[in-house]
């Protein structure tokens, strides 16, 4: 209303009669002077609202860069997703190799050791010293070379059935030479073996009650240990951890300086 109070006191000016020509120049003068602000004002607003409408330009643009950026982020990250359970996949199936391939190797690492001594024994028998002899005497042998040279023919076929995987043929071998000499210094061997065939064919119940015949029935012999040991990896193998760790703690502490020993504590740093 403001803007029009200078027009409403010219036309009661002139209704008067007392206006003279300065007077109509300087409201003229007044008259222009407001349009002339009116017209910047008009200008400066249009500019303002040209400047508005570019700015809500550019930012529809950067909203619609900013949807076609965040679609192909979600597209990125779905990609590495998949490329991670992938990945995850492929570590779980080398965990489970490298634990299969541990049991094996610690299950070819005690045969091993078996051997050895196999052969060991196997040259001592081989010699027929006389301590030999004398240990035969004692033990109840009294049918000569010829029962000794069958009791060896006997424990040596069981025994390599049991190198060339005929596990079934193998323990009825060695369950054979265990009743027919049951104190002999392979007996304890012969039992052992019984168990490690229940075991190669992943029958771990029966070869932790046959490894449990070792303990009771040789205490004195050198296979306790691996027997023990054995039971141990036996309830391993069934998912039974708590057992597994008592026989592996029995292992170190009443064998701590054998190979046994030493396979158990690995075995017990896998498990923490």
């Amino acid at each position: 209303m403001k803007r029009y109070v200078p027009v409403v006191a010219v036309v009661f000016f002139l209704l008067g009669g007392c206006a003279t020509n300065k007077d109509l120049q300087r409201v003229s003068h007044n008259l222009d002077q407001k349009i002339t602000a009116l017209q910047e004002e008009t200008v400066k607003l249009q500019k303002q609202l040209d400047e508005r409408r570019e700015t809500e330009r550019s930012l529809r643009k950067v909203q619609a860069d900013t949807g076609a950026d965040l679609t192909a982020l979600r597209g990125d990250i779905q990609a590495l997703r998949g490329t991670v359970e992938e990945l995850r996949r492929d570590i779980d199936t080398v965990r489970a190799d490298h634990k299969e391939r541990d049991a094996r190797l610690n299950d070819l690492a005690l045969r091993i050791s078996f051997i050895e001594n196999f052969i060991g024994v196997g040259k001592k028998v081989d010699t027929g010293d006389n301590s030999e002899k004398k240990k035969e005497d004692k033990q109840g042998l009294q049918h000569g070379r010829n029962n000794k040279n069958g009791r060896d023919a006997l424990y040596s076929t069981a025994y390599k059935d049991f190198k060339e995987g005929r596990y079934e043929e193998a323990r009825k071998g060695f369950l054979k030479y265990i009743e027919a000499y049951p104190n002999s210094d392979l007996s304890d061997n012969a039992q052992f073996w019984v168990g490690e065939c229940y075991y190669l064919e992943n029958n771990f119940e029966k070869a932790i009650l046959e490894y449990e015949k070792v303990i009771k029935n040789y205490p004195d012999g050198d296979r306790v240990p691996h027997a023990i040991l054995k039971q141990g990896l036996s309830f391993l193998r069934l998912g039974d951890k708590e057992s597994a760790k008592l026989l592996f703690q029995q292992v170190i502490k009443d064998y701590p300086n054998t190979s046994q020993a030493n396979i158990a504590r690995a075995k017990l740093s896998e498990m923490k």
